[in-house]
């Protein structure tokens, strides 16, 4: 695995805090007497829209960038927990994805994944997501690394922020390889931005 570039710790990080922050300020301005917090599931429920989403995430690394398209399911498996800690949704997603190599060869790699995602939202805006998915890549090398088989693991954790019922933004960091079934076994990494529409 390659070390973090520079790019994280100059975009990624500032990123991470105001999404925090933008996601206190609502948490904040909750009705007084209001009891319960208020799920993406029950906001989505309350405005007609069905808890699918269409997205678009645009990642970047070292030596290559990449853009997806994607479908998030509703939730299939929604809990409370305890004494105001949120809640918990799994999600499921499906997504094309094209990836790009600013240096090496080959310089072009297509991708279809699936991933469950486990997102714990602490209150109605905000979220943080770990996943773990299969994924399937159009060739075995690219940009100069030997990824050992097309059948590849990805590995996801996240943060994001539900802006308002329709919209959502979000930054992931992802991992894929293929946990040694076949060697070599170089991988790939990425930093993302996501944007979810909910209909």
């Amino acid at each position: 695995m390659n070390a973090l570039p520079q790019f994280v710790f100059r975009h990624v990080v500032p990123v991470i805090a105001l999404a925090v922050l933008a996601a206190a300020l609502p948490a904040g301005a909750q009705p007084v007497g209001s009891s319960q917090p208020v799920s993406p599931t029950t906001i989505a429920s309350d405005t007609g829209r069905s808890g699918n989403g269409l997205g678009l995430r645009i990642g970047y690394f070292d030596d290559y960038r990449n853009v997806s398209l994607f479908h998030e399911t509703a939730p299939w498996w929604s809990y409370r927990l305890q004494n105001g800690w949120g809640r918990l949704d799994l999600n499921g997603e499906l997504g094309l994805t094209y990836w790009d190599a600013t240096h090496g060869r080959p310089d072009s790699l297509w991708q279809l994944s699936a991933t469950p995602m486990l997102r714990w939202w602490p209150n109605e805006f905000v979220y943080t997501e770990i996943g773990v998915g299969a994924t399937v890549l159009s060739r075995t090398r690219f940009a100069d690394k030997n990824l050992g088989s097309a059948f590849q693991f990805g590995n996801h954790i996240g943060v994001g922020v539900l802006i308002s019922p329709a919209h959502q933004v979000g930054l992931r960091f992802s991992h894929f390889s293929n946990a040694g079934i076949k060697e070599p076994n170089d991988g790939l990494d990425v930093v993302q931005l996501t944007y979810t529409y909910r209909y």
